[in-house]
């Protein structure tokens, strides 16, 4: 009984290192959906301004 409870205890494990390769992916996605929302915000400004005058 006192050896299953001794060996039920949990060891802190180290805490997991962030992957750069991963950091790098969600960054380039992160600027890619700024150019493209970006570019869409222009294409309506353009359109508008083109449509107004």
């Amino acid at each position: 009984m006192t050896q299953e409870a001794a060996a039920e205890i949990a060891v802190p494990r180290q805490r997991e290192r962030s992957d750069p390769l991963g950091i790098a992916c969600l960054a380039t996605i992160g600027i890619v959906m700024l150019a493209w929302i970006a570019g869409l915000v222009w294409a309506a400004i353009a359109f508008f301004n083109w449509l107004v005058s």
